[in-house]
């Protein structure tokens, strides 16, 4: 196999470009255990989401992309000591060289974020007018009455039924789909410009993944924001991601369009991620094809690709040397030795 070139540290373009919402640049994230253990789970992750666009990060479970969104939210598990360096831009303030009077001001009035699980998000034993004007509260006295009636505009504006009287409610009185459109009225109460949205319809079944999924994509057009939507399906981004950034073993390995990353992946993991999507053609029996091996273990850097020991495209220098950043096409981008070409995915 020949190696190709990599790109050039120089970036170039037709001119000028408004600044992102959000431009990560170099992040690299560790996490310091209670057991004495260092774990590197980010590793020079850079990437950018613009004003009304939807970007999508997929992998497998342990590739990083949930540590990523809490590193941009400043949010890990109490018992863990986090250090993270490089630099996550939020309309061009670094949040990481923020103090923390002003980065909580940044996050509380810029980014919100709609979780996996809504029940993880919702106090049980609040009501739910109260939570979903909870970010609106913290800057501003509001009445009980106020504070219902915003809470019913919200409610109504995620498509929940009978606004006012499930406002009143406590979340185990709701079904699992109407939480999650709790979580996203929550989300979008205080105006953010910002959404990041951590496998949001993972817990729904497929119908009300489609409803939530749509709800997103209504809010970010009509709104202007700036969404990263991780998931481990990248058969979900299909027509609601313009952007796909794939991570493995806490690196984006592979950066495009969507139906370009889809229909043509250059980084062998990208491939390998493509054909365990159930397809709604062909055989009916046909058994998907698993992953050979398993992620990597994080208290142990790779030397090299950490993709390596899974992929059968794999010699010797996958195995010492850290990977190139390839172009592989028009704003694309692949992290591998050997990246497919056009004519192998064709085969």
């Amino acid at each position: 196999m020949s190696v190709p070139t990599p790109v050039p540290s120089a970036a170039t373009g037709p001119g000028p470009r408004a600044t992102p919402v959000l431009d990560i640049r170099s992040l690299d994230t560790t996490l310091h255990t209670p057991d004495g253990r260092a774990l590197h789970i980010l590793h020079g992750v850079s990437l950018t989401i613009d004003a009304g666009e939807c970007l999508g990060v997929v992998g497998e479970s342990g590739s990083g992309k949930s540590v990523l969104a809490r590193t941009v939210l400043g949010v890990h598990p109490r018992t863990t000591t986090v250090s993270a360096t490089g630099q996550v831009l939020l309309h061009g303030e670094n949040l990481l060289a923020a103090a923390p009077a002003r980065r909580s001001e940044l996050l509380g009035t810029g980014v919100a974020m709609v979780h996996q699980d809504p029940m993880t998000s919702l106090n049980p034993v609040v009501r739910i007018a109260e939570q979903v004007t909870e970010s609106i509260t913290n800057r501003r006295r509001l009445s009980r009455r106020a504070r219902h009636e915003r809470a019913t505009e919200l409610l109504a504006s995620v498509d929940v039924p009978d606004p006012a009287r499930r406002a009143r409610a406590y979340p185990h009185e709701l079904s699992g789909g109407l939480r999650q459109r709790v979580g996203i009225a929550a989300a979008l109460a205080g105006s953010p410009a910002l959404l990041l949205a951590d496998e949001p319809t993972t817990a729904l079944d497929v119908t009300v993944q489609r409803t939530v999924l749509d709800l997103l994509d209504r809010h970010r057009e009509n709104r202007g924001l700036a969404t990263l939507l991780i998931t481990h399906d990248i058969g979900l981004l299909h027509g609601r991601a313009r952007r796909v950034a794939v991570m493995y073993g806490g690196r984006i390995v592979e950066t495009g369009p969507t139906g370009t990353v889809t229909e043509h992946p250059a980084h062998p993991y990208t491939a390998a991620l493509l054909r365990s999507v159930p397809r709604v053609t062909g055989p009916l029996r046909r058994t998907l094809p698993a992953i050979p091996g398993t992620p990597p273990d994080l208290s142990r850097p790779a030397s090299g690709c950490p993709f390596a020991p899974r992929c059968e495209r794999a010699e010797t220098v996958c195995t010492t040397t850290a990977p190139p950043v390839i172009e592989a096409g028009p704003g694309r981008t692949a992290t591998c030795h050997f990246p497919l070409t056009r004519s192998e995915n064709a085969a």
